[in-house]
């Protein structure tokens, strides 16, 4: 599961919340329950828009690396030359 950011204008609030990528959510009590949150005073049909939220996201296939290895392993690796190598590479001189 993924993690989505909503903001509601009615109330002013922004919740995180965990969700399947295809799941929808359009109204303030869809994500109140989803997010546990208790009822207010804000109607339930209060529109809600997900925001552009950043991260990582790392699929690992056949369970063997941890989630932090794998994304790890796909950070760059930083400093030197030109592709980030400290003796160059070949491509680039």
């Amino acid at each position: 599961m993924l993690t989505y950011e909503y903001r509601c204008e009615r109330n002013q609030k922004t919740v995180q919340v965990q969700h399947g990528i295809k799941e929808k959510i359009q109204s303030w009590g869809e994500l109140r329950q989803l997010a546990g949150l208790p009822k207010d005073k804000t109607p339930d049909d209060a529109e809600v828009e997900r925001l552009i939220f950043g991260g990582l996201l790392a699929t690992v296939s056949g369970g063997t690396p941890s989630s932090a290895e794998v994304v790890k392993a796909s950070l760059p690796v930083m400093g030197g030359g030109c592709c980030g190598n400290p003796t160059g590479c070949a491509r680039h001189g």
